[in-house]
């Protein structure tokens, strides 16, 4: 069967994430995708497993609605699955559906439910029903004076958007997509510079869970188009991005498996009706080993090549449910059995951020035996260009992850888990 000329993966975004999924569908069925993105890069721009298209200003309702139609009537001959790596682009397709589904495959939930799931607020009332644990929340009012909040838990605490979504549209100096606050005065003064910005969502203050970045943990689903979930592949985080903008997103992640997690989120995902990939983030506490979950993102992540590394490609859950339409027999596949590391960040870079002794030997096991998977780093790449871009990005990360590595090594004076500053050292102290 030539799958190549069956279907038409369409990806918008142009992030590692975006590569990794058009990676997954070149690797599987040895189709070149199309990826739509707002600005030209190395990493896609010269690529041979996939066409980068370049549109300016796609991040518009009417320019991404304009550029998908007519990407359709260009190749509407063939099936087009419609892939977004961003929640913004989600929320867009989402409420273009009516426009776009009789030219695409769209393999994301209906709106009510999107509104359910990604405001962080209603995502953990949901989770209350069905008995998942998260973390204690206060739920603030932009329009609220920030000195008459009342928090039932101590400081420090964690403060975010209820919606990524509206919030990635708002600039404002200040501007971090996580804040850390030890203490009232910088939560406040975060409060303040938020409801001086173009953001008009609620806003999440929860008590901060101690532990360093090994503590988290991903969980990525895919429920068929009956509602069932099919597949789960849980990791642990190693290091995640410690920049102002990047803090959530793992830089490395371990292949792990958790029975009772998969259950919780199956439980959760069924209840709701829910379809499609979901990515969720997870924190262990390490004082007594219980887990929250603190959020859930309603498409594949961006370091979603850690699944497709453990065995399970990505791109083939996708093909078999919606363009192949196939039925699903037996129970729930959960990833097990394959031990990977999927890394973006120079192996130093990794082992030098794990404080555990053990932790570290067996991630610098993993890189001996040729466990580790770089989703950049792909040899079906034929340009001179894109052949050397893994060296240069993790040499670009190498220099730009140490001034933070070192600045995570406190000196003895300051108090595990206290921040001289609130902003990106607040940041840093929560992360590394």
């Amino acid at each position: 069967m030539d799958t190549t000329s069956e279907f038409l993966p369409v990806i918008l975004g142009g992030d590692i994430g975006a590569y990794s999924l058009a990676r997954a569908f070149h690797e599987e069925y040895g189709v070149v995708s199309l990826v739509v993105s707002q600005r030209k890069s190395h990493m896609c721009g010269d690529s041979t497993i996939l066409v980068n298209q370049v549109v300016p200003g796609i991040e518009d309702r009417e320019t991404l609605r304009a550029t998908l139609l007519d990407i359709a009537e260009t190749h509407g001959h063939r099936p087009l699955l419609l892939l977004a790596c961003g929640d913004w682009y989600v929320r867009m397709i989402v409420e273009m559906r009516g426009d776009l589904e009789g030219a695409y495959l769209i393999p994301y939930i209906d709106e009510g439910l999107l509104n359910k799931l990604v405001l962080k607020d209603s995502f953990y009332t949901l989770c209350a029903e069905v008995g998942v644990p998260v973390p204690r929340t206060v739920v603030y009012n932009l329009a609220d004076d920030p000195s008459a909040l009342t928090l039932p838990f101590d400081f420090p605490v964690v403060a975010k958007a209820a919606s990524s979504a509206a919030y990635h549209y708002a600039d404002f100096p200040e501007k971090r997509k996580v804040f850390f606050c030890d203490n009232r005065v910088e939560l406040e003064r975060v409060l303040a510079a938020v409801r001086g910005s173009t953001y008009d969502g609620a806003f999440l203050v929860q008590e901060r869970i101690p532990g360093d970045d090994t503590t988290m943990r991903i969980l990525t689903t895919y429920s068929d188009r009956t509602g069932r979930v099919r597949f789960a592949a849980f990791g642990q985080t190693l290091l995640e991005d410690p920049r102002p903008f990047g803090v959530g997103n793992p830089l490395a992640i371990v292949s792990r498996t958790d029975e009772k997690v998969v259950a919780e989120a199956t439980r959760l995902l069924e209840a709701v009706g829910y379809t499609g990939f979901a990515n969720f983030d997870i924190k262990v506490d390490p004082r007594d080993g219980s887990h929250r979950f603190l959020e859930i993102n309603t498409r594949l992540g961006r370091s979603n090549f850690y699944v497709t590394a453990a065995g399970h490609n990505v791109a083939k859950w996708l093909v078999e449910d919606l363009v192949q339409q196939r039925s699903f027999a037996g129970p729930c596949t959960v990833a097990r059995g394959r031990e990977s590391l999927y890394a973006v960040a120079p192996k130093p870079t990794v082992l030098a951020a794990i404080a555990d002794g053990p932790l570290r030997a067996e991630v610098r096991d993993l890189y001996e035996f040729g466990c580790d998977a770089d989703p950049l780093a792909y040899g079906a790449e034929r340009r001179l260009r894109r052949k050397l871009y893994p060296y240069w990005f993790a040499l670009k990360q190498w220099r730009a992850l140490r001034p933070y590595l070192k600045k995570a090594r406190r000196p003895a004076h300051v108090a595990p888990g206290a921040s001289p500053s609130w902003g990106a050292d607040a940041v840093l102290g929560a992360t590394l």
